[in-house]
């Protein structure tokens, strides 16, 4: 039985839903986020990301996990965005444009928050210098650098050895969101795309990362020289976030996956072959099976065809028989994060709240 340092799961990371205005206004999700990830449901638009660490806060400092576009490339100040935040939530601009993404009228929206710790401060534990806002509470961290075009190693002060990384560099368009995870290991990365995993040494120069750095190569996607880049850098907490892989067995009765916890937020994706990102949240469903999905790498609407995932007390299983989520044999990498924890500290079922 899983146990954690974390009883309420809610101060930390939490999935948010609404409905857009037109005019600008506040959202509230009981906490003070730091990455604010947002994407239309009803609509075909980009996704947008915001953070402490690259900010302030505003419309023109989004990146996209669908494009490959440079900070602010595909949602400038005509289409909205998340000017600030509070110590409760966000705001939300309104955009001139009928493309906004983040707050037309009669659209709805969902965000994945994260808490980290505001504008961060410096780290010299790597051979490059970075800016850090990290929450070793909940094993987070946002790490923004600049490359050297050579081998290097980057602080991401997290304490513990990452499980998964997402790098984007943001100073210039044409570069790919890079992904290190756990379950592929320090030879393979992943991007943001359809793509399978790729087994190329210059990422991450063949070294797994330790509690303090990670190693980069000379490639040029995460470490071209004078180029910023920002990390979004996360440490497997017991009861609280899971990182993992499965294998596929191609039945509505799917793999199950243990996680110790009552998911609020899965995103899976099949790494040994081609397919979308799939991620599922526990706000715009609200009942087991799940159908309904985004696509992290896309801009389309939601999806809602087909059971696809329960989310359960201590885990979750897949329903969908083939494809993206759980062809047979095929392996699949996730993160989860939790609603509520199975165990808090002291020892007591813990209650979502």
């Amino acid at each position: 039985m899983a146990y954690t340092t974390i009883n309420k799961s809610t101060d930390y990371f939490t999935p948010h839903i609404w409905s857009g205005t037109n005019s600008n206004h506040t959202e509230s999700i009981g906490m003070q986020p730091d990455l604010v990830w947002v994407k239309g449901r009803n609509n075909s638009t980009d996704h947008t990301l915001f953070d402490a660490v690259r900010g302030p806060f505003g419309n023109g400092n989004s990146l996209s996990s669908n494009t490959t576009a440079a900070e602010g490339g595909s949602n400038t100040t005509a289409y909205g965005g998340i000017s600030g935040v509070t110590s409760d939530g966000f705001t939300v601009t309104a955009g001139s444009s009928n493309a906004d993404y983040v707050n037309t009228s009669g659209r709805t929206y969902a965000s994945w928050n994260w808490k980290a710790n505001g504008a961060g401060s410096a780290n010299t534990d790597g051979s490059i210098s970075s800016t850090v806002s990290v929450n070793t509470t909940s094993g987070f961290s946002i790490v923004k650098y600049t490359g050297t075009g050579s081998t290097a190693t980057v602080g991401h002060g997290l304490g513990a050895v990452p499980d998964m990384m997402i790098i984007k560099k943001y100073s210039g368009a044409g570069t790919q969101w890079t992904i290190y995870h756990k379950s592929l290991g320090n030879t393979k990365h992943i991007l943001f795309t359809t793509g399978s995993e790729t087994t190329q040494a210059n990422y991450w120069n063949d070294t797994s990362p330790t509690s303090s750095v990670w190693t980069m190569g000379n490639q040029s996607e995460i470490n071209g020289s004078g180029a910023t880049n920002i990390c979004y850098a996360f440490a497997e907490k017991q009861g609280f976030s899971k990182f993992g892989s499965y294998i596929g067995n191609g039945s509505t009765d799917g793999t199950f996956v243990y996680t110790g916890f009552k998911p609020a937020y899965v995103t899976l994706k099949r790494s040994s072959n081609n397919s979308d990102w799939h991620h599922f949240d526990n706000k715009r469903a609200g009942f087991n099976g799940d159908n309904d999905y985004l696509k992290l790498n896309g801009s389309d609407s939601e999806g809602t065809s087909g059971d696809r995932i329960d989310f359960l007390s201590n885990g979750f299983k897949l329903r969908y028989a083939t494809g993206n989520l759980n062809e047979t044999g095929d392996t699949f990498i996730y993160n989860a994060f939790a609603e509520a924890p199975l165990v808090g500290t002291n020892g007591v079922t813990a209650k979502a709240r």
